[in-house]
C-alpha cells in the first residue's frame, strides 16, 4: 500500500514542464500556487523521486489531470490531451485565461460523461442533431434563421427558458455558467460571453450568466449560428459582438433574423419612434424586448438591418449605452436553492439522465454528486422529489 507521504516513483518530469508551458506558469509560479516547496519541484524535474502521493494530487488537480498522466513515459502528444474542439478555440483567441481553457476541458469531459451515461442507459449516442436543410450547403444567415426558427418550433413570446429547452431538444447541449464563484462560471469581469463546442453528435454551447435572459437569448443563437453555418468550434468575447469579420457577421445576422423575424418588426409602431432622441429607444422598445426576450439593442440592429434606422442614429445609441454605469443584478437564489443549480448550469436533459443512471443504480450516489457541480447529498435528495417538475 501507497501512503500518501510516500514518495512516487517513475514521475515524468518532461510532462510537468509540458503542463507548465500549457499554462504558461514558471515552476516558480506553480511551486507557489500548489503550495510545494521550490526545492522539492526542481529534485523532481531532475528526475528524484521527490514528491509524495498527496503533492502529485496537487499536481494533477492544478493542471486539471489524472495522476496517470504524470506517470506516463515518453513527450505528451498535444492531439490526444486537446482535442480538436479545445485547439480550434486556443488558435483563435490564443490569450485564453488558464481558468476558462480548464473550463473548456471541463465542459468536454461533461460532455463525455453524458454521452457514456446515455450509452449505459440504452440510448443513442451517434444521434443526428442538424437539420437536413442545412447538411448539403448552409444557406444564407436570414434564411437559415427562418428555417432554424421553425425547426426549434419557436413561437412568440416565449422565455429564455423556453428557447433553451427548445435547442436541447434538438440533442445540442447547453450549459450556463455558474451565477456565483465555482468551476463552471466564467467570470464576471471575463469579456467572453460564450463558446461552442462542435461535434457531429451533441454539440455543446456554453453562455455566460449575463445581466439579462435577453442577452442570453442571443448569445445561445449567436453560438447556434456557429454550429449550423460554420460547423466549427467557437469562442466569442464582448467585441466579437460587434466584429466585422465574416463569420461573426454572419452569426449575428442569423441570432438576430431568429429571434426578431421580419414579422416581428412590423408590428412595431415606427410612427411613433423617437428617432433624434437615442435615450428614449429603451423606454419606446421594452415592452417588445421583453415580450420576445431580446435587448432593446437587438431589436434596434435588427430596424438598421431592414432600413428601418439610420445607422449613425444605431451608433449614436451604442456611443450613449457604453456612457451609462453598469448596474450589477443581485443573483437569486443563494444557498437555500442550491439544490436547483445543476438544471441552471446544465440543463434538463442532462440532469434527466444522471437521475435516470442513478435510479437505476448504474452509479452510485456520490459519483452522481460529482456529476452535478458536487451537490450535497442533501440537496440531490431534494433535486430528485423535485425532478418530476422541473
Amino acid at each position: 500500500m501507497i501512503r500518501a507521504m510516500d514518495k512516487i516513483k517513475g514521475v515524468n518530469p518532461s510532462r510537468i514542464l509540458w503542463c507548465c508551458e500549457d499554462l504558461g506558469v514558471s515552476v516558480e509560479e506553480l511551486a507557489q500556487e500548489t503550495g510545494i516547496a521550490l526545492a522539492t519541484l526542481e529534485k523532481a524535474l531532475e528526475g528524484k523521486d521527490a514528491l509524495s502521493v498527496k503533492q502529485l494530487q496537487k499536481l494533477a488537480l492544478h493542471f486539471n489531470r489524472g495522476l496517470l498522466f504524470f506517470l506516463e513515459d515518453g513527450p505528451v502528444s498535444e492531439e490526444r490531451v486537446h482535442s480538436v474542439q479545445f485547439r480550434t478555440l486556443n488558435n483563435q483567441k490564443p490569450q485564453l485565461s488558464r481558468r476558462f481553457r480548464t473550463l473548456v476541458e471541463r465542459t468536454e469531459r461533461q460532455r463525455l460523461t453524458y454521452l457514456s451515461l446515455r450509452e449505459d442507459l440504452g440510448e443513442p449516442v451517434e444521434t443526428d442533431w442538424c437539420p437536413e436543410s442545412f447538411t448539403v450547403e448552409a444557406p444564407r444567415p436570414e434564411q437559415a434563421a427562418q428555417l432554424a426558427r421553425a425547426w426549434l418550433g419557436l413561437q412568440p413570446g416565449q422565455s429564455f427558458a423556453d428557447m433553451r429547452a427548445a435547442v436541447e431538444a434538438k440533442n445540442i447541449l447547453v450549459f450556463l455558467s455558474n451565477s456565483y464563484a465555482g468551476q463552471w462560471q466564467i467570470p464576471k469581469e471575463s469579456p467572453i460571453r460564450g463558446f461552442s463546442l462542435y461535434f457531429a453528435s451533441f454539440p455543446v454551447i456554453f453562455i455566460k450568466k449575463q445581466q439579462s435572459e435577453g442577452a442570453q437569448a442571443f448569445t445561445m443563437m449567436h453560438e447556434l449560428g456557429h454550429l449550423l453555418l460554420h460547423r466549427e468550434s467557437f469562442v466569442d468575447d464582448e467585441e466579437d459582438f460587434h466584429s466585422h469579420s465574416a463569420n461573426e457577421v454572419a452569426a449575428n445576422r442569423f441570432a438576430g433574423n431568429l429571434l426578431v423575424p421580419e414579422t416581428f418588426l412590423k408590428q412595431l409602431d415606427l410612427q411613433r419612434f423617437p428617432g433624434d432622441d437615442v435615450t428614449a429607444y429603451d423606454r419606446f422598445l421594452e415592452d417588445d424586448a421583453r415580450r420576445w426576450c431580446v435587448s432593446p439593442e437587438v431589436i434596434l440592429r435588427r430596424m438598421m438591418d431592414s432600413g428601418f434606422l439610420q445607422q449613425e442614429d444605431y451608433q449614436a445609441y451604442r456611443r450613449w449605452k457604453q456612457s451609462l454605469p453598469v448596474i450589477e443584478r443581485e443573483s437569486s437564489g443563494g444557498s437555500r436553492y442550491r439544490f436547483k443549480e445543476p438544471v441552471r448550469v446544465f440543463g434538463k436533459g442532462y440532469v434527466g439522465i444522471v437521475l435516470d443512471a442513478l435510479h437505476e443504480q448504474r452509479i452510485t450516489l456520490a459519483r452522481a454528486s460529482s456529476y452535478l457541480d458536487n451537490l450535497k447529498i442533501a440537496d440531490l435528495r431534494q433535486l430528485e422529489d423535485t425532478h418530476a417538475s422541473i
